[in-house]
């Protein structure tokens, strides 16, 4: 692999990938020993999951582009099925009054987290062909079909989610989406009535469900009720507070022993500011901030439109749901349930990020 690109993606994801597998070895050894009277079952699962994901992107590493683009409709039809599945009696799991999974004896899929990747997919190669057919200066339907179809899609997958109900993917499936209208050359008259349009309904969507609502006034009150809705983000305050500057130690962090909720998924940065202090966390944020940059540069210099829209789209969604998770534990904005990439645990988004990576270095090896 000689793309220099290549190299530095794989040295700060693989970087990003270690830091989540020992924080994870620490944050999950207790727990797992109380639940499953096993201290290594999240951390042995964690690691099939990479493997799998490694495979997973080798494979799509391989692959020619041109069959990728061939079949980009399928694979978002296909994960659309998917998704309305989680509905289906016997099939479809969900807690907390979401459904958001499919369990099919010991396999367990998140629908939305590959939905992410093969959206990115379709939209690269749709958006592509629609800003071909837009450049006429004739206005026929035929010249609007394939921006007609990305939207159509785009709010299929709205109607679902919001069936769900899962607004967090909305709104990052919505910037990756924004991003990718910008970046791709299309006039800004159809981009911003998009982008109007998709606001209005995110914000109607918001004001019409409760449990959105409530994080929002917890999140602008956070001390009002630190025992109940504003228990989790007070928690992650305090164990990111007792990191200091260089932190407690691997292992020694005191949050982590049943105070701070979901900490080996979503709140997992806390326990990591905990453990490595503010010396640690900025080196994972510089390391997601330059594989952002990496990942930009790799889609300016790709020779096709397809490429360079894939590679926005990926870098976009790795980097809106790092900061997003990130933000969310530093009391920027509200929580939303978004994993930290290459670090929260769990299988259905780790695999995809991976393969999203593969994807990503099959584009720069042609860039």
């Amino acid at each position: 692999m000689r793309n220099k690109y290549a190299k530095t993606i794989i040295t700060l994801i693989g970087s990003i990938i270690i830091i989540g597998i020992i924080i994870l070895a620490s944050v999950s050894t207790i727990y797992s020993q109380q639940k499953l009277g096993t201290p290594y079952y999240f951390l042995t699962r964690q690691v099939i999951y990479l493997l799998i994901g490694i495979f997973g992107a080798y494979i799509i590493y391989k692959i020619d582009l041109e069959k990728i683009k061939k079949y980009s409709l399928f694979l978002v039809l296909a994960n659309i099925a998917l998704l309305a599945a989680v509905f289906i009696p016997g099939i479809g799991w969900g807690s907390g009054g979401a459904k958001r999974w499919i369990i099919l004896g010991p396999l367990q899929l998140q629908p939305t987290e590959l939905l992410k990747l093969t959206f990115i997919i379709f939209a690269a190669t749709w958006l592509t062909k629609a800003v071909e057919s837009l450049r006429s200066k004739k206005i026929t339907i035929t010249n609007f079909r394939h921006l007609a179809m990305c939207c159509i899609v785009f709010v299929v997958i709205t109607v679902i989610l919001k069936k769900q109900p899962d607004i967090s993917s909305f709104a990052v499936l919505f910037s990756i989406f924004s991003i990718m209208l910008f970046v791709s050359g299309i006039q800004l008259r159809y981009f911003l009535g998009i982008i109007i349009l998709g606001l209005t309904i995110l914000i109607s969507i918001i004001l019409r469900m409760p449990h959105t609502i409530k994080r929002i006034e917890t999140f602008l009150n956070p001390t009002d009720d630190i025992l109940g809705a504003g228990y989790q983000i007070h928690q992650a305050a305090i164990a990111i507070g007792s990191g200091g500057l260089f932190g407690l130690g691997l292992g020694m962090g005191k949050q982590k022993m049943g105070f701070l909720p979901e900490t080996l998924s979503d709140t997992i940065f806390a326990t990591f500011a905990e453990e490595t202090g503010f010396v640690g966390c900025i080196v994972l944020i510089l390391l997601f901030i330059a594989f952002t940059w990496t990942g930009f540069n790799i889609a300016k210099n790709t020779k096709d439109k397809f490429s360079s829209m894939a590679a926005v789209g990926i870098v976009s969604w790795i980097s809106i749901q790092a900061f997003i998770n990130i933000s969310a534990m530093l009391g920027i904005i509200p929580l939303t349930g978004i994993a930290l990439p290459f670090i929260s645990y769990g299988g259905s988004h780790l695999i995809t990020e991976l393969f999203a990576i593969g994807l990503l270095l099959n584009i720069a090896k042609k860039s």
